[in-house]
């Protein structure tokens, strides 16, 4: 069809039209409203019928093209309205390359973005087709000139080699020695070709492997992949009201009388813009026009100059001109934005809703509703209804903790009041500033019995505009839910350090405490108490540095405590310029089994303590209740969420949960529900227990690959080695590390153990946020 309509015959592009119109209106009414919708689309296709008339365009993946031209066009539009740039200063572009919006800059270097571009032309169409847009393949066999059984078997080799690009993106990053040949084999693995006992060589491996286990859930699920990346990439920022939208629409045509309804539209292109972009406008419209009135001719209608008439285009004040000069080129047509316009534009909200971390059955949780105004005005006044899912409530303002206030909604409230309502939730804001995004989040409690199923969801509305959305994820058995949930120009920070020590009198003592030598591990020492403040009135006592990033100010605080044994109680905390302790009495204990006993991790909201200090320096931490011996370790960690002015817009989430991690269970699946799969590094403070240094084989993985610690050894494969952020020396038992990878397409954190059997405690994250 593409190639017809580059020689010039006109039903062919008329064709293309009706077969492509509903998905470019889809696209064009989440972005522009009412009859401008319109002439984003007679706009698009005028741009394109140039592009395709000398020689260039696609060659078979037209939608894509379509959808990248429907939002430049868009995108250059409001800025010449926004007065960023006059019409003569639009720059060429190619719609073959994916046009990038602001909000999701970064996404285009993804693993499976780059490899879904890498593909051929026709494979990513009917990528796009089958699996983001989830069109039949018998809806899809007319687009592509194909059979329905031929769509299904181009889209099987499509997928196949979408798979072996990844692959290939993962290699041209040189992984280790062993794990190059199971790569290899992951692509016929993934769709049960191999040899049982090559399979057996991959499962075997891949238990083993943080790094090859992300690859194989990643290929496993590529779908997914294609879905929540390459469709906000082709598509932009509003991809899910674009598939809503079209899914309505359907596949119905139109006939000659629609085509002209359509391209009547470019009468409202303001008179200065008409007058520059006549000849394109005329030939578009006399193009399809003609294409549909002449399509019973058995013969393709040759390009000949074409002479306006009344009946079959827009009256105006625009000259028929002669039609384009024959000689093709792969230039693309430097094509005029429209003028600048006095009305005002419109606000455009974009909702998402999710849980933070997971909502796990007979524990708390957090439900977060994000909210970003893409349009060219401010909204109305904002009103959001949260539908939560069968058992799951939102929090009573008299049940919750200290630290969370009792009114508002969690984190930084921006604005956000929040009352109960019936199945969930109605919360009511100010305005919402064009370019501007929001966030509340509530605090809510999952039932014992709580069916798995839809997650919560949220109606929006500010004025005469509505929103809509729906999480994924609902009510799962496992996993860690938030403990807290900001967003914001704000980041994650972690300290700590051990109560327990090896005895200070031994001499290889001294030299395994500067990280050296072979007795690293409390499993080789009687453990003693750790007394660094000097002072009488401590029993234990360790100190650790906390740097906040300059103009930051402390969002949230938690303090956590582990040790060995069942009886948990308070500790004593010293904060930067205090010359007393003071008493924190736990508002959280887990007790879980270790190898060599019992163990304990205490949690106590410290914020408001915290906030107050706005100095960096050292935090001191003693007494915790604990017991001496070997194998024995004892700890304390600091976890805030600080402000930090010179981080972009930013996710920031905590997740604890005292997990164990060894033994039967080598490995442990966290989800981190809420957070976008932006391709953009996410820094994770991770509190750990019970690591031994010199038990290898410890590994965290975002789900690309075992990380490396900042600190201690860093290595990839001892992760837990006994090291803490702002201590100096070895911290038997206790690791409060930091990673920093790219979050995945379905975001977790993997902790993995192969010798060792830790208590896995928490995870701290902040991570760009797309918009």
């Amino acid at each position: 069809m593409l190639k017809a309509a580059r020689e010039g015959n006109a039903a062919a592009y008329g064709e293309l039209y009706e077969r492509h119109v509903a998905a470019s209106r889809a696209l064009a009414r989440q972005l522009v409203r009412g009859a401008e919708a319109d002439d984003v689309v007679a706009e698009s296709f005028t741009k394109i019928l140039d592009l395709v008339g000398r020689g260039g365009g696609p060659d078979s993946g037209f939608r894509t093209y379509l959808l990248t031209v429907v939002r430049r066009t868009v995108y250059d539009r409001s800025r010449v309205e926004s007065r960023q740039v006059s019409t003569g200063e639009i720059e060429d572009y190619d719609p073959a390359v994916p046009f990038v919006d602001p909000a999701l800059v970064g996404l285009e270097k993804s693993l499976i973005a780059r490899a879904y571009l890498s593909l051929p032309e026709r494979w990513r169409a009917v990528l796009w087709h089958t699996e983001v847009e989830r069109a039949r393949p018998a809806e899809v066999a007319p687009l592509l000139g194909l059979s329905a059984n031929g769509v299904a078997a181009l889209a099987y080799r499509a997928r196949e080699g979408l798979r072996q690009a990844y692959l290939q993106m993962h290699l041209g990053t040189p992984p280790q020695h062993e794990c190059r040949p199971v790569l290899g084999k992951m692509g016929a693995y993934v769709r049960g070709g191999l040899p049982r006992r090559d399979s057996r060589v991959v499962d075997e491996h891949v238990s083993a492997c943080e790094e090859c286990h992300g690859v194989l859930l990643e290929l496993t699920d590529v779908n997914r992949g294609l879905r929540v990346m390459v469709g906000p990439l082709i598509a932009g920022p509003l991809f899910g009201g674009y598939a809503a939208a079209l899914a309505k629409a359907g596949a119905g045509g139109m006939g000659a009388g629609g085509v002209l309804r359509a391209f009547g539209g470019l009468r409202r292109v303001p008179r200065q813009q008409a007058a520059v972009m006549g000849g394109s406008a005329v030939v578009v419209a006399a193009a399809v026009v003609a294409g549909f009135l002449l399509v019973a001719d058995d013969e393709p209608v040759k390009r000949r100059p074409v002479t306006t008439t009344s009946a079959a285009l827009p009256p105006a004040s625009v000259a028929p001109v002669p039609a384009p000069v024959a000689g093709p080129s792969r230039v693309p047509a430097r094509v005029p934005a429209p003028v600048r316009k006095d009305r005002p534009g419109r606000a455009r909200l974009r909702a998402t809703i999710d849980a933070l971390g997971a909502l796990v059955r007979a524990q708390p949780g957090i439900v977060g509703v994000r909210l970003h105004n893409d349009g060219e005005s401010s909204s109305e006044e904002l009103a959001a209804h949260v539908d939560l899912p069968p058992g799951v409530t939102l929090v009573p303002p008299a049940a919750r903790g200290h630290g969370v206030a009792l009114l508002d909604p969690v984190g930084t409230v921006d604005g956000w009041a929040c009352r109960p309502a019936e199945g969930g939730a109605r919360c009511a804001r100010r305005p919402l500033p064009a370019g501007q995004g929001t966030a509340v989040f509530l605090r809510v409690h999952v039932a014992d019995e709580a069916p798995q199923g839809a997650g919560p969801a949220v109606r929006i509305a500010a004025g005469p505009l509505r929103v809509r959305a729906r999480a994924e994820a609902g009510v799962r058995s496992t996993g860690a839910p938030a403990r807290f949930a900001t967003d914001g120009k704000v980041a994650v920070r972690a300290i700590g350090n051990a109560l327990l020590s090896c005895p200070r009198e031994r001499a290889s003592c001294a030299e395994a405490g500067r990280r050296q030598g072979d007795q690293r591990d409390n499993d080789l020492w009687p453990m003693t108490a750790l007394d660094q403040d000097d002072r009488p009135d401590t029993a234990s006592s360790s100190g650790a540095g906390l740097s906040l990033p300059k103009g930051g100010e402390v969002v949230w605080a938690g303090l956590y405590w582990s040790a060995a044994g069942e009886e948990a109680g308070p500790i004593r905390i010293r904060p930067p310029g205090r010359r007393r302790y003071l008493t924190v009495s736990p508002t959280e204990v887990s007790v879980r089994e270790l190898p060599h006993g019992p163990a304990y991790q205490a949690f106590a909201d410290v914020s408001e303590l915290a906030g107050d200090v706005r100095a960096n320096g050292t935090w001191w931490a003693a007494d915790a209740p604990m017991k001496e011996g070997v194998s024995r370790h004892a700890g304390w960690s600091l976890v805030v969420i600080v402000t930090d002015p010179a981080e972009p817009y930013s996710q920031a989430v905590v997740l604890d949960t005292a997990t164990v991690v060894g033994g039967p269970a080598r490995r442990a699946r966290i989800p981190l529900g809420g957070l976008s799969p932006a391709a953009a590094p996410a820094r994770v403070e991770l509190v750990t227990w019970e690591g031994d240094a010199d038990l290898r084989g410890d590994r965290v993985s975002l789900g690309s690959g075992a990380l490396v610690p900042g600190g201690g050894d860093r290595d990839r494969s001892n992760v837990f080695d006994g090291s803490a952020n702002g201590a100096a020396e070895m911290t038997f038992g206790t690791d409060v590390d930091t990673v920093s990878a790219e979050l995945g397409v379905d975001p977790a954190l993997t902790i993995a153990t192969d010798k060792d059997v830790v208590l896995f405690g928490v995870a701290a994250l902040s991570v760009r946020a797309r918009s």
